[in-house]
């Protein structure tokens, strides 16, 4: 829509721009949205733009003056600098405004967004994300973004801007940079907000190969810092998240192998075992896992193959600044390594045996933020009840674990969740091997799991520390032989024994 007058007035916008939007007013503004003049309504938008950047009385009045649903008809103008100043002026009604994101929906917005995205402008692209991005901060808009949004922003943005395909190279200029990080911006919030969605995003065609695609050219170009990557890494941690309840049934019963009640139901034995023997059992199962890891992995297999413990790996060790991306990495290898399946002993023995990731964690520790520590004592966790030889880890990890415990239950640092994750740990190593009762002895953890049990405000958080503490205590008691180094140091059967919490 290049009419002879346009580039004249648009000339003329540009160079009064400031004058104009001086003698303009609210209501004049957004009755200009509704001109068939293209140059009136790029003022419109320009001066509501500029009015709502710090004004939350002039996106009230905005609001009321109806003017939402007037720039949403202008996201699908046929002229493109149009549809910037719409988007721009969007942008800033809705930061930090509740009652116009949900207007803009109410107008049909999202839908309008999407289309818009189809045009090939990028300053247009990094409006319409950033609008999608902000939207999805609420969690009461994201299930419905969600449907709306998922599969273009996967094919039109995620998918062509991840590094995919052959080359296996990022291309992304400065303006699609910005645009890939508000969409991936937006999917780590969507992944947050319940099962049904965490469904939704597992099943959207490429998006999951899309994030593990970035994250492995970042990282093979040395960019394991980048912001994008941070996006996608929280991404998967949130789409793992559960991951083995929500999962299909069909691939859970391929990763858990036959059942108890199947294992029965074949008599035939194998070569020398019968079928009900452990050693028949423990070969059944590692011809499951190898048929797994054999397979090449996509879509949402990646979230639960043996080579995501690799990747996640890979940016635990080459991420030096990025504290968020380091605590996405480790929460997702926690959520993947938890509970009792077989699937979660699996990728246990995968990072401790096949990955050595045990020195990469302990290293990690010397100075973690607390949500690092959170999902990286939790990793710990998972990983000490599911390893095989549980002396060898205690004497790696005790002195660490035991230096990281607060001196009684009244600190705030670690919080209580680390705390109970730290005990959970030292439990799992405890009730494994005399080893693990023993360095908690030799590194003065006695008193500090005492005073956890004893000294505390009884709030929720703390009680379950306390209870925490008492059944590593309990459990070292059993040693026997233990005793007379229990009695060195100054304590009484009591002190383990006492369960009154």
């Amino acid at each position: 829509m290049h009419d002879e007058n346009f580039c004249f007035k648009h000339l003329m916008i540009m160079g009064l721009v400031r004058f104009l939007i001086h003698n303009l007013d609210m209501t004049t503004a957004v009755s200009y949205l509704s001109s068939t003049d293209v140059a009136m309504q790029m003022l419109g938008a320009a001066y509501i733009q500029h009015q709502c950047y710090h004004s939350n009385e002039a996106k009230t009045m905005v609001r009321s003056l109806k003017g939402i649903s007037a720039l949403v008809q202008l996201f699908s103008s046929e002229n493109q600098e149009v549809q910037r100043y719409a988007t721009g002026a969007t942008r800033n009604l809705i930061y930090e405004n509740m009652d116009n994101k949900t207007a803009l929906i109410e107008a049909g917005g999202i839908s309008k967004l999407i289309g818009a995205l189809r045009e090939p402008d990028d300053e247009l692209r990094k409006n319409i994300t950033g609008i999608l991005w902000n939207l999805s901060s609420k969690d009461s808009l994201k299930e419905r973004l969600a449907r709306e949004s998922l599969s273009e922003l996967t094919e039109r943005v995620l998918v062509p801007l991840s590094g995919g395909g052959d080359a296996g190279v990022i291309q992304q200029s400065a303006s699609e940079a910005d645009i890939f990080y508000n969409t991936t911006g937006c999917l780590r919030n969507l992944s947050s907000v319940n099962e049904r969605t965490r469904q939704q995003m597992r099943e959207t065609r490429g998006l999951v190969d899309s994030l593990v695609g970035y994250i492995e050219n970042s990282l093979q170009e040395g960019k394991g810092e980048d912001k994008g990557v941070e996006n996608c890494v929280c991404v998967l941690r949130n789409l793992s998240y559960q991951l083995y309840s929500e999962i299909p049934a069909s691939v859970q019963m391929r990763l858990e192998g036959p059942t108890r009640a199947q294992d029965t139901r074949h008599n035939d034995p194998i070569s020398c075992f019968t079928p009900q023997s452990k050693k028949a059992k423990d070969r059944n199962q590692d011809l499951s896992t190898f048929s797994e890891v054999a397979r090449v992995p996509k879509g949402t297999d990646w979230l639960w193959h043996p080579q995501i413990v690799a990747l996640y790996n890979r940016i635990l060790q080459n991420t030096e600044t990025n504290t968020a991306t380091c605590e996405g990495a480790a929460g997702a290898l926690q959520n993947i390594t938890a509970g009792d399946s077989r699937w979660a002993s699996v990728l246990c023995r995968v990072a401790l045996e096949q990955e050595r990731m045990l020195p990469v964690i302990l290293d990690l520790l010397r100075n973690p933020t607390d949500a690092e520590l959170r999902s990286l004592t939790g990793l710990l966790r998972n990983l000490s009840r599911h390893c095989k030889n549980k002396a060898d880890m205690a004497t790696k990890v005790v002195n660490i674990l035991v230096n990281k415990l607060p001196s009684d239950g009244h600190q705030k640092e670690p919080s209580s969740e680390v705390v109970v994750n730290i005990c959970g740990v030292l439990n799992n190593l405890v009730t494994g091997s005399s080893l693990a009762a023993r360095d908690i002895t030799y590194f003065d953890g006695l008193p500090k799991l005492v005073s956890i049990k004893t000294c505390h405000d009884n709030s929720p958080g703390k009680l379950k520390a306390a209870r925490a503490a008492s059944t590593v205590l309990s459990n070292m008691f059993q040693y026997t032989k233990l005793h007379k180094d229990y009695k060195q140091k100054g304590f009484t059967r009591r002190d383990f024994t006492d369960m009154t919490i």
